[in-house]
């Protein structure tokens, strides 16, 4: 008499939803914990190439060391500098940042819908504001001083020109890339221009607009510590031209690193702010919308 076997039938073993999620969950964190850790890899050894480096091979007084540029940092938050507290030089600079920032972005914003929506328009004034755009902005810079005084106004008509124009453009081309056919229905059914301006134009592009603010913040920077280095009474700007003047290169160091320290802060608001307006929209759009600048 002979025994048989039957071998059971083999039953595929199939990952459930949440296992998947789990699972691209742990992949997500190890990628981001990698990502971190070598950025502080690159960061250790760049800072401890050029400590070495201000020690033994280089000089420090031309270039400077991170050491000695940290001790000058400290030094302004907890003793002051030689024009008075280091937070009132960052609320000068942050002041004409923001005002000139938020007057550009405006005019920026409105400037570009309007020319991206009427054609006849961009080509009457597209060689002016390509003249425009071409002037070099520390000429502007010396001559807003000369025009406005050493005082807010001169740096924030340098940060305005800055800003406009990087926000200008990209609501240029984002009014532009709006899909006709919605357009065309939206007049179909009766929209007004306004209408169509606010419902569709605007909202279509935000996601250009929303992108461009985060260069433009950087350029805001930018611009006000170009007018305090031109000429001013205060501001980082101008304690980076004095610690120039003195040849204190761990002064001008140590100021660059705070308006850096500045700008990232910032850039982490702007990202935030965006993050929570591009909510309404699907994720794959806003993703596309920063990919296209």
């Amino acid at each position: 008499m002979s025994l048989e076997t039957t071998a059971a039938p083999v039953v595929p073993v199939t990952e459930s939803e949440q296992d998947i999620l789990a699972k691209a969950k742990r992949t997500a964190g190890r990628r981001k914990r990698n990502v971190w850790l070598l950025r502080l890899a690159i960061l250790v050894v760049w800072l401890g190439s050029w400590e070495l480096a201000g020690r033994f091979w280089i000089d420090p007084f031309f270039y400077s060391m991170p050491s000695k540029i940290w001790e000058r940092a400290v030094e302004w938050f907890t003793t002051g500098t030689d024009f008075g507290s280091i937070w009132y030089q960052i609320l000068v600079t942050v002041e004409e940042a923001v005002i000139g920032f938020v007057l550009g972005a405006i005019a920026g914003v409105l400037f570009g819908v309007v020319l991206g929506r009427s054609r006849y328009l961009a080509e009457v004034l597209a060689p002016f504001i390509k003249a425009a755009n071409a002037l070099p902005r520390i000429v502007l810079a010396a001559l807003f001083v000369i025009w406005f005084g050493l005082g807010l106004s001169s740096k924030i008509a340098t940060v305005f020109i800055l800003v406009f124009f990087a926000v200008f453009f990209n609501a240029f081309t984002g009014a532009r890339e709006v899909d006709r056919n919605l357009i065309d229905n939206a007049r179909i059914l009766g929209a007004t221009r306004w209408q169509v301006l606010k419902s569709i134009v605007l909202p279509s592009a935000t996601s250009w607009i929303l992108s461009s603010l985060h260069v433009a913040f950087g350029f805001a920077l930018i611009g006000a510590v170009v007018g305090e280095y031109t000429g001013a009474k205060a501001g980082m700007g101008f304690l980076i031209a004095n610690a120039q003047g003195t040849f204190d290169t761990a002064g001008v160091y140590a100021g660059m690193l705070i308006i850096t320290v500045v700008a990232l802060f910032a850039e982490w608001l702007i990202g935030t702010a965006e993050s929570r307006l591009l909510k309404w929209r699907p994720q794959m759009a806003a993703d596309d919308g920063r990919r296209d600048i």
